[in-house]
C-alpha cells in the first residue's frame, strides 16, 4: 500500500483547487464532487477521499493514489461504501477522518428484523442503481417491483440489466429466458433495459453508455444472478470471485461479502453488493410514486375522492382490473407496499402510533360492548325477563 501522505490542500482554505494526488481521481471524483466538496468545507481538513469499503470497524478509503485503513469519523456520524469525507492530520501524524459530506443519493432498505423503523444504507453517491435480472429463473415480479421503487428513491437513476443472455439459447432455458426479457420490458416502463451476456461480452457497450461520465453505479440482485462475472467483464480482469448457482432453486453461493467500489479504466465506477434476498422498503413514497404512477393515476379518477377501491360504483381501478389494463397483482403489490410504509411511519412516529393504538382501543372496547349487549339482550328474551326488573335489590 503507498504510505505517500499526497499534496495536501491550504489547511487556511481547505476549499483551495486541488491537485491531481490530493483527491481520489480514480473513485468517480468529478467536477461535480469537487464544487460539492467546496459548498462544504471543514476547518482543518487537508485532503478528500471516499469510502471504498466498509470493514468491520474501519473504513477503506481511497485518498489521492493511497488507499488508507482508517477509524471511522471522530463526530460519530456512519459512513457507508461511496461517501465522501474530508480527511486531516490525527494528533499521532497520520491522518483521519474529520467528517462525511452530504450525500447526494443513497439507497436505503428498512433493517431485517420485523418490529424495526430504523434504516440500513447500503450504497451513497451513486448515479445509477442497476437492478440485475438473470434470465436463468422465472422472474420475481413483486421483487422486481420493490427493487425498482427503491432505486427511484434513492435519487439516482434505475437500469435494469438482464444477465447470462446466452442460456437463451439453451433449449431448456429459451423458454423462461424469453419470457423474463418480454415481462422485464413490461414491467420496468420508464426504465432502460440493456441485456447482457459477460460471458460472451454482449452488451457491455450498451452499459456503459447508460453511466455518465466517471458515475458510480451499484448492482443489486439476487445471489447467483451474475452481479460479479459482469464487473469482472467490465473491467476486464477477476477482481470479483464467481460461484456456481444450483440448478435446482437457482441460489448461488455468497461470493461478494461486502459492498465495495470496483474503478474501471474508463472512469466509471462500479460496486458490487451481496445478494439481496429480500428489500424492506424505508421511507419511499417518492419511489412509489414514480413505479407506481399509473395505478396513481387510476386511483384519482375514481368518481369518489374517498373511493376505498372495493366496490364503489364510479371506481377506475375496478374498472381498470376487469378491463385488462391494470393487473391485479400489481394493483395488490401497490397495497402492500402502501400498507408497509405506513406502519413504518407508525413506528418511527411515537405519536401516530399512540394514536393509531388507541382507535383500535375505542374499537375493541366498542365491539366487546355491543358483543355483550347482544348476548344480554338474548338471554333476556330467553328468560322473558324485562330490563326494568334487572339489577333491582330485593327487600
Amino acid at each position: 500500500m503507498n504510505s505517500s501522505s499526497g499534496h495536501a490542500l491550504d489547511s487556511t482554505n481547505p476549499t483551495s483547487s486541488t491537485t491531481d494526488n490530493s483527491h481520489p481521481s480514480l473513485y468517480g471524483y468529478t467536477p461535480a464532487v469537487a464544487r460539492h466538496f467546496e459548498n462544504h468545507p471543514l476547518q482543518g481538513a487537508t485532503e478528500r477521499g471516499r469510502v471504498v469499503r466498509v470493514d468491520r470497524n474501519l473504513l477503506l478509503v481511497a485518498a489521492g493514489a493511497d488507499l488508507l485503513h482508517l477509524p471511522y469519523p471522530l463526530t460519530g456520524e456512519t459512513a457507508v461504501t461511496g461517501d465522501w469525507v474530508w480527511i486531516g492530520a490525527n494528533r499521532a501524524g497520520g491522518r483521519q477522518i474529520l467528517g462525511v459530506l452530504p450525500r447526494r443519493s443513497e439507497l436505503s432498505r428498512k433493517r431485517a428484523f420485523e418490529d424495526s423503523s430504523a434504516a440500513q444504507v447500503l450504497a451513497a453517491n451513486m448515479d445509477m442503481v442497476g437492478v440485475v435480472v438473470p434470465v436463468d429463473r422465472p422472474l420475481t415480479h413483486n421483487r422486481l417491483e420493490r427493487t425498482l421503487v427503491a432505486a427511484w428513491d434513492s435519487g439516482a437513476t434505475p437500469l435494469v440489466i438482464i444477465t447470462k443472455a446466452d442460456l437463451a439459447a439453451v433449449a431448456d432455458l429459451a423458454a423462461v429466458a424469453d419470457d423474463v426479457v418480454g415481462k422485464v420490458i413490461l414491467q420496468a416502463a420508464g426504465v432502460a433495459v440493456v441485456t447482457t451476456s459477460a460471458e460472451n461480452g454482449d452488451g457491455t457497450d450498451e452499459l456503459l453508455a447508460h453511466i455518465p461520465a466517471g458515475g458510480t453505479i451499484v448492482l443489486l440482485g439476487p445471489s447467483g444472478a451474475g452481479k460479479s462475472t459482469l464487473i469482472n467483464a467490465l473491467v476486464g480482469r477477476d477482481v470479483q470471485d464467481t460461484g456456481e448457482v444450483r440448478s435446482g432453486d437457482f441460489k448461488g453461493k455468497h461470493t461478494t461479502t461486502s459492498r465495495e467500489l470496483v474503478p474501471l479504466p474508463n472512469g466509471t465506477v462500479l460496486m458490487d453488493t451481496p445478494g439481496v434476498r429480500g428489500f424492506g422498503l424505508f421511507d419511499a413514497e417518492d419511489g412509489i410514486g414514480e413505479m407506481f404512477g399509473d395505478v396513481e393515476v387510476l386511483a384519482a379518477r375514481c368518481r369518489f375522492s374517498d373511493c376505498a377501491h372495493e366496490g364503489e360504483p364510479g371506481c377506475a381501478v375496478q374498472g381498470a382490473i376487469a378491463d385488462g389494463v391494470l393487473e391485479e397483482r400489481r394493483w395488490h403489490n401497490y397495497l402492500k407496499l402502501q400498507r408497509e410504509l405506513a406502519a413504518l411511519a407508525r413506528r418511527s412516529d411515537a405519536a401516530a402510533q399512540r394514536a393509531y393504538q388507541r382507535e383500535w382501543h375505542q374499537k375493541v372496547v366498542s365491539a366487546g360492548k355491543s358483543q355483550r349487549w347482544a348476548e344480554r339482550e338474548t338471554a333476556e328474551r330467553k328468560d322473558g325477563s324485562g330490563t326494568e326488573g334487572r339489577g333491582r335489590k330485593r327487600r
